[in-house]
């Protein structure tokens, strides 16, 4: 739960702080922050923002205008799907996709595949926090992966 991180300007800030300077240190050069829907859309805009770069929406099936990219993915309880404009990105521009959590990684790796579709480069996954007793980063395989908390 980031409600307590959101409620609090200076914790929010802090967080923004340490997830931007880990990019900095870690990449010279990012083309867009892409958040997943719903959660990283309060991370990525401002993180994108600090880094003078632009943010990319991958949201749940239905609710972006114009021609789409989707991917279908298993939840613990059944099926979703996830979509991007297809225009969101170009072919091999530098993507870093942020997010609030990692669980079991379903959703992670779908948007990857989504990236994957446009020929985007991943240069990371990032989440506020990680339940690694799921073993959800395991999922991503090759794709860097960062978590700032991490909880067994």
């Amino acid at each position: 739960d980031i409600s307590p991180l959101l409620k609090d300007p200076a914790a929010f800030r802090t967080l923004i702080d340490l997830l931007e300077d880990h990019l900095r240190a870690s990449f010279p050069k990012i083309d867009f922050i892409a958040g997943l829907d719903s959660r990283g859309f309060l991370i990525g805009p401002p993180l994108a923002q600090r880094l003078g770069i632009g943010f990319v929406l991958i949201r749940k099936k239905g609710k972006l205008p114009g021609p789409t990219e989707s991917v279908s993915y298993a939840l613990e309880y059944g099926k979703a799907e996830l979509e991007i404009q297809s225009d969101a990105v170009e072919p091999g521009q530098k993507v870093v996709i942020v997010d609030d959590l990692l669980a079991t990684g379903g959703t992670m790796c779908a948007a990857c595949e989504l990236m994957k579709r446009l020929k985007a480069e991943v240069l990371e996954c990032l989440v506020i926090i990680e339940l690694k007793l799921l073993k959800g980063s395991e999922k991503l395989k090759s794709i860097p992966f960062y978590s700032l908390l991490q909880y067994d």
